[in-house]
């Protein structure tokens, strides 16, 4: 049942992607969709919030979102530690999963060193969405 939440929506973008690239219902929505540029449904929530926590702990901005974001600080030094994560609250409920404290955090860490360092916002949504059209 967790993967019905994106389905309609990845549906009706399929459906849209035939209809901008004039191809019958059949046709496969996946080459059709990379060749647009668009990101299926999973991959834009992806995106959307790794934007926003890049944007948040850049600047700091908004204050009531970069409350919710915390450096995860390391028990000893590594050479990873210049790449910095953050904590994961811990949650009980799948509701909870979704809280901006407990989703931007997560999505953050799952990415790769090469996107999270990124010092501009233009130059991390690049790498991001490249990362993004790389995936499965």
């Amino acid at each position: 049942m967790a993967g019905s939440i994106s389905y309609k929506p990845q549906r009706a973008q399929n459906n849209l992607a035939r209809v901008v690239c004039q191809r019958n219902g059949r046709s496969d929505a996946k080459p059709l969709l990379r060749s647009l540029h668009w990101l299926p449904v999973r991959h834009r929530i992806t995106y959307k919030t790794a934007v926003l926590t890049h944007k948040v702990l850049a600047t700091s901005m908004p204050a009531y979102l970069s409350d919710l974001t915390s450096v995860a600080a390391p028990a000893r030094h590594l050479r990873s530690s210049h790449a910095p994560l953050l904590m994961v609250p811990r949650t009980r409920t799948d509701t909870a999963r979704r809280a901006f404290s407990v989703a931007a955090p997560f999505v953050w860490n799952s990415l790769p060193d090469t996107v999270r360092q990124c010092n501009s916002t233009d130059t991390f949504k690049r790498h991001l969405k490249t990362h993004l059209f790389n995936l499965p």
